[in-house]
This record gives structure tokens, sequence and C-alpha cells, in this order.
């Protein structure tokens, strides 16, 4: 099948079939098989009997679901990610095509509700946080977006979508904060913002805690590039541990760049998340420090984030 020969495996997985019947694997690469012919009836046919076996997995009700997806029939598709989900509702992969169907529909927001459950249900399945970081970066509450795009390019490392992230991360810290004058900075990733380090417990992370802190994080700025960002995001956890603001809103993406900070690397982990945002004075900066980079990446290659059901992130914790 891989080699383009898709008739062919049919016939062998067919004859396979007659001798294990009860073995499910053979009609779900025959349906497979179909959709690489783009005969989506014919592989909704085979899946759709299937959908009741106790051995079927999610990727059975993710696979019938895109058919249905793909022959226009997205009620179809909703209803079966919404079966699939109830029979295995820690499947980040069936919230996440959840998510895509109500996409189609224009529901971006209820799609989003979809890839959120989705990491708060498998909090290592990166497309939700990917999904989520986008929708939460295009309104005026960026902040989420930040967290949860910065947890996505943790989980899928150097792909063509850690490169996209990487870049709009990098450029809704320069649309995001601005610099109005000589000596007048201001930032806006949430709607309300005011700082209470003394009862925090009483406001939202996003509005007070994540902007106002960021504010404080601000060197004498005169201009936003991947030094003066790298210094503003090393400012913000000092103050945000210093205050142990995690106590009360615990973090584990900050916690993460704690591990970083200690271990020495913060620096190279921050021109790493944003490189994309300005790639010359990335390999500008990476030419002056081969030994700070290369420590860096051995270290995070051995240390990646740990996500559990235990130990993760979504917004609605707070």
């Amino acid at each position: 099948m891989d080699c383009g020969k898709v008739e062919e495996s049919i016939t062998l997985l067919k004859e396979a079939q007659k001798l294990d019947p009860a073995n499910i694997v053979y009609p779900y690469e025959i349906a497979y098989a179909h959709c690489l012919e783009e005969n989506y009836e014919e592989a909704i046919n085979i899946l759709k009997p299937i959908q009741e076996n106790e051995d079927a997995s999610d990727t059975f009700f993710q696979m019938l679901g895109i058919c249905y997806n793909s022959i226009g029939n997205n009620e179809g598709a909703i209803k079966t990610f919404e079966e699939g989900i109830k029979k295995f509702p820690d499947s980040g992969a069936l919230y996440f095509e959840l998510g895509n169907a109500y996409m189609a529909q224009d529901e971006k927001y209820t799609a989003l509700s979809y890839f959120e459950k989705g990491i708060a249900a498998d909090p290592k399945y990166p497309s939700n946080y990917y999904w989520a970081a986008k929708i939460y970066l295009d309104t005026e509450d960026e902040v989420w977006g930040m967290l949860y795009g910065e947890l996505f390019m943790n989980l899928e490392r150097n792909t063509h979508r850690t490169v996209e992230m990487s870049k709009l991360l990098y450029e809704t810290y320069k649309s995001e904060i601005t610099i109005v004058s000589d000596s007048a900075v201001s930032v806006s990733f949430c709607k309300y913002a005011g700082l209470d380090l003394k009862n925090n417990s009483e406001s939202s992370f996003g509005s007070g805690i994540y902007e106002p802190i960021l504010m404080l994080s601000l060197p004498d700025v005169k201009t936003l590039d991947l030094a003066t960002l790298s210094k503003i995001r090393t400012n913000f956890l000092n103050i945000y541990y210093k205050n142990n603001i995690e106590n009360i809103y615990p973090n584990v993406l900050l916690d993460y760049q704690k591990l970083l900070m200690d271990a020495g690397h913060l620096e190279a982990y921050n021109y790493w998340i944003l490189m994309q945002g300005d790639p010359s004075e990335f390999l500008q900066w990476k030419s002056a420090n081969e030994s700070k980079w290369k420590s860096f990446t051995d270290w995070f290659s051995n240390n990646p984030i740990k996500l559990s059901s235990k130990n993760k992130f979504v917004k609605d914790q707070y």
C-alpha cells in the first residue's frame, strides 16, 4: 500500500481476513486503502459495523468521522466523534477531530472548547494546543495562545507547524508590546488587567498576573528583538517565583522554564522559542554562542517537558 499498489493490497487484505475473520485490523486496513483511493463511501460501509466491536479503538471512530467529513456529511462526522469520545474519553485525537468538524462549520469558539477539552483529557497530544493557540492569538486574550503555543512547540518540535508557531509567538509579542515613547511602554495580552500580587487569588491569571507582571518585566526597552524579548521572559519568570505566585497559580510551562533557568539554558531556550520571528538575529546569536547552544540542545533532547493527567495546563484550571 505504501508503494501505491492499493488494489493489490486490498486483495491481499481480503484474503488474510478470510483466515482470521474476527480480527478487526483487516477491515480497518481495507477501509484505509479505500480512503487512499478517495472511495470514502466504501470505507464508511466497512467501518460502520465495527463501531460496536469491543476491540474497536479510537482510531476507528477517527477514520470513520473523517470519511463522513470527506463526503460533506459534517453532521455524521460530529455524531461519530461524539460517540467515540463517550467510549474513549481520554482520546485527544477525537476531541481534535470534533473541533475540526466545528471549524469546518465556522464555529471556531465551539471548536475551541473541544480543543481545550482535548488538552485536558490528553495533555501529550499536540494538535489541540496548536489550534487552541491559533484561535486565542486571533482574539484580545492572546495570553492563552502564548501559553498553549509554547506548550505545543515543546510537544511537536522541528515541524513546519513549529516554525509557524514560533513566528506567531514572536509577532504577538511585537504587536502587543508597544513602545509608546522613550519612557513609556504598554502591553495588551488580555482584555482587563490590574496587578495585585498580595491578593492575586481574587484575579484571573491573564488579567491579574500575566499582563501586569509582563509590564514589570520590561527593561529600558528601546526596541523589541530576540535579545530584549529573552530578557523580558527571564524577568517575568524571576518575578513570578520571587512572589511565590506558583503556589496560587501553578503552571506547568513556567515550572519547565524554571527548570531551564536553573540548568542555565533559559536564554538559549528563549531564542529557540522565538527564532522564526527573526532568523537572521537568531543565527547571529547562535554563531556567537555555539557552546551555549550545543549545551542547551543536548539538555533539551534529554529533558522534555513532562505532561500528564496530573501535570498539565489548561485555561480552566484557574
